[in-house]
């Protein structure tokens, strides 16, 4: 099952306000080192008080380590960088599936919401085509991708670091899949 994002609204440029309200005080924070053509330190602030499920899981996922050398194996230009397949996306390994797998974690339903926006630095999970299936994998916004409100579970926003995105490998093609040798997620924990 493909786990890659629908892209037919991707060259869709919409304009939508940016989080329309701030979820109540900060959660905990994931804090991605990155290598690669983009080396430095990314911080997102998770939101449990908007999708619990999804940041239980995440957390979980980055407590065991799972993300550890995960790549950026697809990253479109002008609208997001994809990483987190703990199951296929492990640098140093065969990339022919990267983007297909997830974790050994349960599939989590849907925790769409009407109060946040994609806008530039916001944290979305990755899944297939039923929205109950997202896992392991998330994508961070490089901007407006307002048309993918209320069809993807946003989980976070970029805090600090966003200069560190923004250096992130680009991919090739319409589907954005990256070349070896991909960015990097080399370490990520957890800041309560």
């Amino acid at each position: 099952m493909s786990r890659k994002l629908i892209l037919a609204a991707a060259l869709a440029t919409v304009t939508a306000p940016a989080f329309a309200q701030e979820a109540d005080g900060p959660g905990p924070n994931l804090v991605i080192e990155i290598a690669g053509q983009a080396n430095g330190t990314v911080v997102i602030d998770l939101l449990p008080d908007v999708a619990p499920k999804h940041v239980e899981q995440i957390v979980a996922l980055a407590k065991e380590g799972a993300y550890d050398n995960v790549v950026f194996h697809r990253v479109i230009d002008g609208f997001m960088a994809q990483t987190g397949d703990v199951q296929f996306g492990k640098a140093g390994g065969d990339m022919s599936m990267a983007g297909r797998g997830g974790s050994s974690k349960p599939d989590i339903p849907a925790e769409f919401t009407d109060t946040l926006s994609f806008q530039r630095g916001v944290v979305g999970m990755a899944r297939a085509q039923d929205p109950n299936s997202a896992n392991s994998q998330f994508f961070i916004t490089f901007g407006d991708a307002s048309f993918l409100d209320g069809q993807y579970t946003i989980f976070g926003k970029v805090i600090s670091g966003m200069e560190v995105v923004d250096a992130i490998k680009r991919g090739e093609g319409q589907n954005g899949e990256v070349s070896a040798p991909a960015d990097v997620m080399v370490r990520v924990t957890v800041q309560d």
